[in-house]
């Protein structure tokens, strides 16, 4: 698979305007996710130039090109597509100079057009770029929605993921993905996952055969990304083992450098995995709003046998 977002992708998912339709955008790709504003460069200096970058053209620089001359404007053009910088895109609807346009579709750079303002328009476009640009693996397991926390089911092949993933979608929670979730290290502090495209909104159940969750149980069922919040490792009950039963320390496990909390959950019959999903998820927005259940049972503890 090739690295980078084709332009063409940009292109549709940013409503841009193509100024230089005569140019094949097929193959064009931006393999980094910043942007330049080339305000230095119209001033002609061009040391340290991130030419690998999306372009972009606002009002300011807009207006300080039209106090060049000509002749200036056309050099300095010249110049800047040299550098055959992946595009080059005007905000608020700012029409580029017909010289530009010519220039542009001689050196096959492709020039866009965008109505929205350059602040709103540049957060927008990096924020998709980071995403769709960031470092990515694939892991066997399942992804759901549980009370708005990204619980990411792991476990042995027929362990019972998939079966616990329909439970929870009975229940009103949201499938993600089902067997392979594409997780992205979208920052330092987050993952988000995803569906492979060609298994999206598909479960697998050992025995019935593929089910599709979104024509079963509607559009509310399912979601198309979500952070990855919490890791539930499926495992057989081993009664030689000791689980964590007061949870005061917390275990972590580690995907593309960032560290998610981790909770084994043994499996043996008559336990409703799904309830424990479930709890799991509200237990975790408790600590996170600062309230943690284990800590308070510790200090009730405490007191009681300062007490004694």
């Amino acid at each position: 698979m090739e690295s980078g977002v084709e332009i063409r992708d940009i292109v549709e998912k940013m409503e841009l305007k193509n100024l230089t339709p005569s140019i094949d955008l097929s193959g064009r790709r931006v393999e980094v996710p910043d942007i330049n504003r080339p305000a230095l460069q119209l001033t002609g200096y061009f040391d340290h130039f991130g030419s690998e970058r999306v372009q972009i053209i606002g009002y300011v620089e807009y207006t300080y090109l039209q106090t060049l001359t000509e002749e200036r404007r056309s050099k300095i053009y010249e110049e800047l597509l040299s550098y055959k910088v992946p595009c080059i895109i005007f905000c608020r609807d700012l029409p580029p100079d017909e010289i530009l346009i010519q220039k542009a579709e001689r050196h096959q750079i492709p020039i866009f057009q965008s109505a929205q303002k350059t602040s709103s328009f540049m957060a927008e476009i990096i924020r998709w770029l980071n995403v769709r640009l960031a470092p990515c693996i694939s892991i066997h397991g399942v992804l759901v929605d549980v009370n708005g926390v990204g619980i990411l089911i792991m476990g042995e092949s027929g362990i019972g993921k998939s079966e616990m993933a329909l439970e929870l979608v009975k229940r009103g929670h949201r499938l993600v993905t089902d067997d392979v979730v594409e997780i992205r290290k979208v920052s330092d502090d987050t993952l988000v996952g995803s569906a492979p495209e060609i298994t999206k909104h598909f479960i697998e159940l050992r025995g019935i055969g593929i089910v599709d969750v979104k024509s079963l149980f509607g559009v509310q069922s399912v979601k198309e990304t979500q952070t990855i919040d919490m890791v539930m490792t499926l495992e057989e009950w081993n009664r030689d083992k000791d689980y964590d039963r007061l949870g005061l320390e917390e275990q972590y496990t580690e995907f593309l450098g960032n560290r998610i909390i981790c909770h084994a959950l043994p499996v043996r019959p008559g336990r409703n995995l799904a309830i424990i999903v479930e709890s799991a998820s509200v237990n975790y927005r408790q600590k996170q709003m600062g309230y943690n259940a284990a800590q308070e049972l510790y200090r009730r503890v405490q007191e009681n046998i300062t007490k004694k």
